[in-house]
């Protein structure tokens, strides 16, 4: 067996020490991209007998495996003794440098030592070179060493390693032998064989698969299973199962759960946020204000050992329940303990964000040009993906902030005073012919502009002592840089626009309205990239936004549910067109809910297009068709909190000892026998990622077609895709908004045993502009009127009951 690890890998994690402090920390990829810059720089300037970027290797025998230690030296040169060059680029006075940071010097010894090994050499020199990106003044720290020294600290470096890489060794003959035992833990529903079949076969290929899998293929299950498989048969080294929301992050665990009472041996971690799994009231990662960063590196790998040889699964509890027994920070340990998963479960950014986004598995390559290990990604409800993707890639700033900040610092730093000016000044321009929203093409001056800023910024954070306006500093900074990181990205998939808002503020904007390209670049990381939703209609618009390429695979997996125990019924005389929206539209659709509702209580989501609109139904059903003695509603309100929206859900699924305040707006009895119906907002909280099965939903009744609103942006799509030769109007509002309409429908009928309702009130849904976004198992509905719909829902409710 070979275990690989990278030289950087090697050094920070046995020679880490001391405590987590951001406020150190800037903007680690835009340094990263300025460091490859000088890097590139600096070696160009080097004469005939200087050799860039050599790949170096050493492989240590034991009797269990090869552990396998390989990177890239900056430079080798040439001489009477061969030096190793290390190159940092920095942003720090190099004239206050002492000595060369340890970690970077100790990677400088490993290259020394694998370049001495391969080639006999008696003796090396190492050359630590530190440019400041700012000036490009340079600071050169040399050394030298004889082989046995080298030798001696490197080999004590790798016994420090050795228990990890034992107990790694160990783990994958135990994991795999696992794996191949495992069986699919039930028996396969209709298509659910299939569907897994098309996932091993697309890992097995390195191809992408978007599946569109209706609620109740079990797809969760489906992609798990032969991705586990995979991974058994040294297809991959690791699962990332991305998701959007904490609902389907809770499922994929409970996945890995089931298949490890089945006898898997694997090991997961969900990633939890920073700010909700951080110990402090308010998160501050610095040792001043936080004892679990305080001396954090100096306890972590004893705590993570700890962790990795007493459970399998690192859950959040486990995480903090070690973490505060090490007196580490749970965040950075959960990071940590990612490198020792099989395993993980976390957010979409963790894969795609370019700063939020894994660099232990992600920011560096192996000798052979690919990304070190293999990964296979599962991305559940990827339709959410589109509009995360495009804010992922976009950024803003606002020429208001400038003048803020400017005031803040005055008589802190005059000079980055001035250069905020300047960069307000450079957007002067703009907001003159601005108008309300344009698009604009040349903002070079501006980014100029920002460019020194940010330099300036960069050495006012080395120097300055923590305060308020340190802490406005560095959070403009992270802004900016992010603004220049993703200037550098655009390309036609950009639109640049500049926008006064209604408060008076001007903000230019880098809009990403074809996240695709960066998509795809992130999914190269993987081996195979498996994504799934059950409401990826039409297939072809989200294959083409998510990164997808002519030779990707599209699969439908077939519903297992019987289509006759779910009605569906399209409302033919209302609408929510605002050309028709007044009281007696507002009338007819409140009737329809009092209609439907009363052929059989029980509990019922409203669906409307938006807070204003569910307000003026509500009303109306109040005044003309509430029986407090039969049902109660709950309303959705403009903000919940988290205990909110639980305590919202728990009614329907039954518990009444919930407390419900900020949650609804109406007195509710305590009665079984009385109808619950839910009035909430088409495309929120309530529309998507919850479970309600059995008698806990009966019916979903949906009012407007999910359109978006009107405003700047989805115009700027429209205009985006009418160029690209596409119906601009389906993509900007046409299929989000079904999207919508497909979600909320979708918490109907979530079990075989379930039957339901789905009332679509607006007649846009009997054109065939909506009916060609209908999933197969749509294909049969009932066109009704608000006076005739009762008996059309009886008619349904006698055949089940």
């Amino acid at each position: 067996m070979e275990i690989r690890i990278s030289v950087r890998s090697l050094v920070e994690f046995i020679l880490r020490s001391g405590d987590i402090d951001n406020r150190k920390k800037a903007a680690p990829d835009q340094a990263m991209a300025e460091g490859g810059r000088i890097h590139r720089m600096i070696q160009r300037r080097m004469g005939g007998d200087y050799h860039a970027e050599v790949t170096l290797r050493y492989v240590w025998n034991t009797p269990a495996y090869d552990l396998v230690v390989e990177g890239r030296a900056d430079g080798v040169i040439d001489g009477e003794v061969t030096t190793i060059d290390e190159i940092k680029g920095t942003y720090r006075e190099l004239q206050k440098m002492k000595e060369p940071v340890a970690v970077h010097l100790a990677q400088a010894k490993c290259y020394a030592f694998l370049y001495a090994s391969r080639q006999d050499q008696a003796r090396m020199k190492v050359r630590m070179t530190y440019c400041n990106m700012e000036t490009e003044e340079l600071r050169f720290f040399s050394y030298e060493y004889g082989r046995k020294e080298l030798e001696d600290w490197f080999f004590g470096i790798l016994e420090e390693y050795q228990k990890w890489a034992d107990y790694g060794c160990k783990w994958k003959e135990i994991r795999t032998a696992s794996i191949r035992a495992l069986a699919f833990p039930y028996a396969y529903r209709e298509g659910q064989k299939e569907l897994a079949t098309y996932v091993y076969r697309s890992i097995f290929r390195e191809r992408k698969l978007f599946i569109e899998a209706p609620t109740g293929v079990g797809k969760t299950l489906s992609t798990v299973f032969p991705a586990v498989k995979a991974v058994g048969e040294n297809k991959a080294e690791r699962i990332f199962y991305l998701t959007a929301k904490t609902i389907t992050r809770t499922v994929a665990d409970h996945t890995f759960q089931l298949l490890r009472e089945k006898g898997l041996q694997f090991k997961t971690v969900i990633l939890t946020a920073k700010e909700k799994i951080c110990f402090l009231e308010e998160t501050e990662c610095n040792p001043a204000a936080c004892p679990y960063a305080n001396g954090h590196y100096d306890r972590i790998n004893d705590a993570m050992y700890d962790l990795l040889i007493h459970e399998d699964h690192y859950s959040r509890e486990k995480i903090e329940e070690y973490a505060l027994k090490h007196q580490v920070c749970p965040f950075e340990m959960s990071l940590d303990m990612s490198l020792y998963s099989d395993g993980i479960i976390c957010d979409y950014n963790y894969a795609f964000d370019p700063h939020v986004y894994l660099k232990r598995f992600f920011g560096e390559k192996s000798s052979a040009g690919e990304a070190a290990g293999g990964h296979i990604f599962l991305i559940d409800e990827a339709h959410n993906l589109v509009e995360r993707a495009r804010e992922m890639y976009s950024a803003v700033l606002v020429k208001e902030d400038f003048l803020a900040l400017k005031k803040a610092v005055k008589g802190c730093d005059d000079k980055m005073g001035q250069l905020l000016e300047r960069c307000s000044r450079a957007l002067l321009p703009l907001k003159r012919a601005c108008g309300g929203c344009r698009v604009v093409e040349n903002i070079e001056d501006f980014v100029i502009a920002v460019e020194r800023l940010s330099e300036r910024m960069e050495t006012y954070l080395e120097d300055a002592d923590d305060s308020d306006v340190r802490m406005q500093v560095l959070e403009f900074y992270f802004e900016i840089s992010h603004f220049l990181a993703i200037y550098d990205r655009r390309d036609d998939n950009y639109v640049t626009y500049t926008q006064l808002e209604e408060d008076g503020s001007f903000l230019l904007k880098l809009f990403c309205v074809n996240p695709s390209v960066n998509l795809r670049e992130c999914m190269e990381r993987a081996r195979s990239t498996i994504l799934f939703s059950a409401t990826f209609l039409p297939i072809q618009y989200y294959k083409g936004l998510l990164g997808g390429e002519e030779e990707d695979y599209e699969v439908y997996a077939k519903s297992a549910f019987d289509p006759r125990k779910k009605a569906l019924f399209i409302g033919s005389d209302v609408t929510s067109r605002y050309s028709r929206r007044s009281r007696t539209e507002y009338y007819n659709i409140a009737l329809y809910i009092r209609e439907i509702t009363r052929m059989r209580y029980g509990n019922y989501l409203i669906f409307f297009p938006s807070h204003a609109f569910l307000q003026n139904v509500y009303e109306i059903y109040e005044e003309c068709f509430l029986d407090e003695g039969v049902e109660e509603c709950l309303i959705q309100a403009e903000y919940m909190d988290e205990a909110a929206r639980e305590a919202f859900l728990a009614r329907f699924e039954g518990n009444d000892g919930c407390d419900l305040d900020g949650a609804i707006h109406m007195e509710i009895e305590e009665e079984e026998e009385k109808g619950l119906l839910g009035f909430c907002v088409l495309g929120g909280i309530f529309s998507e990622g919850i479970d309600l099965k059995h008698d806990s939903l009966i019916g979903a009744i949906i009012v407007g077609t999910g359109l978006p609103q009107v405003c700047n942006e989805r115009e700027l799509l429209k205009q985006y895709f009418d160029g690209m030769g596409k119906n601009g109007f389906d993509y900007a509002y046409r299929y989000p908004g079904m999207n919508k309409v497909l979600q909320a429908a979708g918490r109907v009928i979530r079990t075989a045993e379930d039957v339901g309702i789905v009332a679509l009130l607006d007649d846009r849904f009997l054109h065939a502009s909506y009916q060609h976004l209908f999933p197969r198992e749509w294909e049969e509905y009932e066109a009704v009127t608000a006076p005739g719909v009762a008996k059309r829902v009886e008619r349904f409710w006698d055949e089940w009951l």
